[in-house]
């Protein structure tokens, strides 16, 4: 699921014609991914419980449309970035991902859309 393909990658989106802005490709995904801290207030920011830098607000914002998109608009690091960030958030922050899940995803439709696609990716979801 491309979902969160997204979740640090949009962390990237301030949309332009046809690709999100790439200003925030070269985010150092790993290190908000190893700080609980940083971690906690992005996760916070995407679920409405904690203030939003402006990455975070502009992950938000576009974090749907990438979602319902297949990320048609995501440049290849972006894409990169979110399989990682999915890959991740599955195997050390299973909470946070149903929850993200449950927010983003209610009616299980993307899961089951990108399933094959994230499978590819080595995900399993």
């Amino acid at each position: 699921m491309k979902f969160i393909v997204l979740c640090t990658l949009l962390v990237a989106a301030a949309a332009q014609e046809s690709t999100y802005n790439n200003r925030y490709d070269n985010i150092d995904v790993d290190e908000i991914l190893k700080s609980d801290r940083l971690f906690k207030n992005y996760f916070n920011c995407l679920m409405d419980a904690g203030p939003c830098t402006p990455e975070g607000n502009d992950l938000k914002k576009y974090l749907p449309d990438a979602l319902e998109t297949g990320c048609s608009k995501c440049t290849e690091k972006q894409r990169e970035t979110g399989n990682k960030v999915i890959a991740w958030l599955i195997e050390n922050r299973p909470t946070e991902w149903t929850m993200l899940k449950s927010k983003y995803d209610p009616d299980n439709k993307l899961t089951e859309r990108y399933r094959e696609i994230a499978a590819e990716a080595g995900i399993a979801l």
